[in-house]
Formats: structure tokens, C-alpha cells, sequence
């Protein structure tokens, strides 16, 4: 659906060593590092005759890089909590500050050492995390996954990725929130978009009212030609064309007829030899090769940030300002067996806020018990997936519930967003999923809400 105005493993390598004192990093320092005075050493213990002074082990809290997987001439930025140091070194060399970008030409192993003068060098703490650079847009890997690098992918309308995703492997979209915190109001929530209602799947096999059944994109190859768009509706939080709309570029809701049809009209294209995601709604094709579209989004899926050009505050194709093509269901992952990446699913009454990685909200209701856009819901783990359901919505429930799904639109509740595929199995993905309630859900813990 359309914005509705009211008036955003190889390569994925973060290791992290915490040594300190004989004890672990991350908690509380250990005490008694340092001794002054004479003693004698009994069972148990140091018996000080003089008495004791003690030292506070420094403690590294967190040390991360975002992100984790560059390519050749990109930078990334190391960031780190501290607490009971009075120096830093990153790799021998001395710091101050909290953060740091470096731009290593290869794959580097980060040490950051942090010291306190009162204490021996013997009770220093250290963590490490590994920055793996990539030549120039080759993403980084996980099993047969490749993320951030869309080369692989075969050119045409619904075309296979050959295992690549968008963004990288710790984009939120890819991130595993298995073992995340619930949120508190998670109770509230689900029930405001219904316990009892099942799961619906909003893609599938064939037609339904004359039209192919989902949300359909395009590949292109960077020699695609870019044609001029006009917006209609959103021109101001749209990034300016020309885009590489092919003229014959698949339109959500077209009928195989050829006849007139309304609805959101989405268009998604990927040229995969720019890495770039194009989504355009309200897509009306022109004389000339040109389009008229309510407004367009323009994603760099090579990087955590996802949309360049864009702001905070600002729609996109979808209501939520979120990229539509990375949260859909596609058969080629089903069939395999594994899924990495949350989905997208639409709610029919939301609130007007937004939590990240959604920059845009779209109703004007404030109910704290009503969802977000962009907020996270999971599978719970308690719920066991049969045994007897299909390969395909065994590997989608089990990604709801390592990666989840996100609020991205107002629409029906529990609706899965999907691409259409003659392969998929209608019948049971309609009976399978829809087994599915409400109730089988808890949302996410939602960080950095925003309420305009």
C-alpha cells in the first residue's frame, strides 16, 4: 500500500575477546589486582601486615565495527565503551576519544588494550574485532549467503540471486534477534492485531483477480539505460532520477490481460552490477520510456546505510520509508531450505510513530497499544513447527523466528509480503502459514522509538 500522510561468514567477523585478571571482561572489573605492603602467603590467601591497597582491572564494555565487511577504499568506524581505564591503544598505537574510522586495504584484525596506572600490566583488558575488506563489491559470505553484493543474481523479472542479499550480513534485516529481549508491551500489541488470526500468505502460484499473486521485481544489468520519473505525490523525499526502469518492468497488481488496474502499482528494480535497489510507487508507465510515480526510493545494498539520500521523517515506496524488496518471501529461498532475512507484513491499524530501521509513519492515531511502523514481531520459540508442513513454510516460520518480521504498511493483518512464482503451492501455504495465530507471536523489544 501507498504512504498515507497524516497532514530509513565469512565477512561478517566480530570476535571479541575480553581478558582481564584472571577473570572475564564485561561485568564487574576484579578487584585486589595490585598489593603494596609485606605478607606472608597461607592457605588462604596474601596476609598483608602492612595493609592493602587495591586496583580496578578496566573493563571493555563493547568494541565493534560498523561494518564489519568493507569493500577495497571504503571506511568503517570502530567504536568502543571503556570503564576503569586511564589509556587505550588500538593496535600498539594510543587513542582518545570513543570511536575511530579506519579505511584498512585489507582484511585487519583490530586490538583494543586498555590500561589503568594503578594496576599492573598483567591485569590490561583487551578485545579484538576483525574488519574483513572485500574487492570492490564482492560482499561477504556466509555459507552459500553472499551479502551486500547482488553480482551473482541472473537478469529478468523474479530472477534468482544465486544466494546473494541485500545490505550486509549485520543489517537489521539479516540480523538473527532469536534471543532479543521482548518488549514490554508485547502482549498489548499482538492482540491489537489479533491473537486468533492466522498467518496469510500475500504472494503465491498463478493469478488471482487477473493478477499474478505478490509483489514482483526486476534485475538489470548496469548498462540498463536510466529514464526520467515524475513524482505525483512525494517528490519531496524522493531521491531525484533518472532511474533503470526497464519499459517493460513487471507492476505489483498488473493484469495478465492487459487491462487498466489500480492498487499500489509498485515497481522494484535491482541492478545488480551497481548494487543499487530502485522502488517506485503508483508506477504508470509513459510514451517515451519515461515513468509517473507517486514517489521513489533509491537503496545502496552494499551498506548499513541503506538509503543514502534519504531522512529521517521521509516515506519511501512503502509507508514505513523501509526498502520493500529485502523483507519479501521468495520461493528460491523457501525451496532451499534457509531463509536469512526478516520479511515484511502489513497491520491494518498502526500508530503514529516509527521505530528504526523505519523512518516514516502513517496514521494519526498516538495508542501506545497499537504497533509501529518498523516494529519487529518473532515466532516464539516455544512454538514447535509441524512436521508434516512443506519445505517451503517450514524454512519461512523458522526465519520468523530467527530474524522475525517488521510492520512496513497498513493493510490487512498478517499479511506476508511476497514475490509471485509458479512454483509455490497455494494450497498449502494458505492452509500451513494460516494454522499460524497471533498469539504464536511477541514483538520484539523496540529501541530509539520515535514519536513526531
Amino acid at each position: 500500500m501507498l504512504p498515507n500522510y497524516p497532514a530509513k561468514l565469512s565477512a561478517l567477523a566480530l570476535i571479541l575477546t575480553l581478558t582481564a585478571c584472571g577473570g572475564g571482561g564485561g561485568g564487574s572489573a576484579p578487584a585486589n589486582t595490585g598489593t603494596t605492603g609485606t605478607g606472608t602467603m597461607g592457605t588462604g590467601g596474601t596476609t598483608g601486615t602492612t595493609g592493602t591497597t587495591t586496583a580496578t582491572a578496566p573493563v571493555i564494555n563493547s568494541f565493534s565495527a560498523n561494518p564489519a565487511s568493507i569493500n577495497a577504499g571504503s571506511s568503517t568506524q570502530l567504536s568502543w565503551t571503556v570503564t576503569g581505564a586511564t589509556g587505550l591503544t588500538l593496535n600498539g598505537t594510543t587513542l582518545i576519544g570513543n570511536s575511530l574510522a579506519v579505511n584498512p586495504a585489507t582484511t585487519t584484525t583490530y586490538t583494543l588494550t586498555a590500561s589503568n596506572s594503578a594496576c599492573s600490566t598483567a591485569c590490561n583488558t583487551s578485545a579484538t574485532v576483525t574488519v574483513t575488506v572485500n574487492s570492490a563489491g564482492t560482499g561477504n559470505t556466509a555459507g552459500n549467503a553472499v551479502y551486500g553484493d547482488l553480482r551473482k543474481a541472473d537478469l529478468g523479472a523474479g530472477a534468482n540471486l544465486n544466494g546473494s542479499l541485500p545490505f550486509p550480513a549485520n543489517n537489521a534485516w539479516n540480523t538473527d534477534i532469536s534471543a532479543a529481549p521482548v518488549d514490554p508491551a508485547s502482549d498489548a500489541l499482538i492482540s491489537s492485531i489479533g491473537l486468533g488470526t492466522g498467518l496469510h500468505p500475500d504472494f503465491g502460484a498463478g493469478l488471482y483477480d487477473g493478477s499474478p499473486i505478490g509483489i514482483p521485481y526486476v534485475v538489470v544489468a548496469g548498462s540498463q539505460p536510466k529514464v526520467s520519473v515524475q513524482f505525483t505525490d512525494y517528490g519531496d523525499e524522493s531521491e531525484p532520477g533518472p532511474y533503470p526502469i526497464p519499459t517493460n518492468a513487471p507492476i505489483e497488481g498488473q493484469k495478465a490481460n492487459g487491462s487498466s488496474f489500480n492498487g499500489d502499482r509498485h515497481v522494484l528494480v535491482i541492478d545488480r552490477d551497481a548494487n543499487r535497489l530502485y522502488e517506485v510507487g503508483n508506477a504508470y508507465p509513459q510514451t517515451g520510456g519515461s515513468w509517473k510515480v507517486s514517489g521513489g526510493a533509491i537503496f545502496d545494498l552494499t551498506s548499513n546505510t541503506v538509503r543514502p539520500g534519504g531522512k529521517p521523517g521521509w516515506t519511501s515506496a512503502d509507508a514505513a520509508g523501509l526498502p520493500i524488496f529485502p523483507g519479501l518471501v521468495r520461493y528460491e529461498e523457501a525451496a532451499s531450505g534457509m531463509i536469512r532475512h526478516a520479511f515484511r507484513f502489513t497491520v491494518s491499524r498502526t500508530r503514529r510513530a516509527y521505530v528504526p530501521p523505519a523512518t516514516h509513519y502513517a496514521s494519526s492515531n498516538t495508542s501506545n497499544t497499537l504497533p509501529p511502523m518498523g516494529m519487529r514481531v518473532r515466532l516464539k520459540a516455544s512454538y514447535q513447527i509441524p512436521a508434516n508442513f512443506s519445505n517451503e513454510s517450514k524454512a519461512i516460520l523458522q526465519a520468523m523466528k530467527t530474524y522475525g518480521m517488521l510492520v512496513a504498511d497498513n493493510g490487512f493483518n498478517w499479511y506476508i509480503s511476497g514475490a509471485p512464482d509458479a512454483r509455490w503451492n497455494n494450497d498449502k501455504l494458505v492452509s500451513e502459514l494460516g494454522s499460524v495465530k497471533g498469539s504464536s507471536f511477541e514483538v520484539v523489544r523496540m529501541d530509539g522509538l520515535v514519536t513526531p
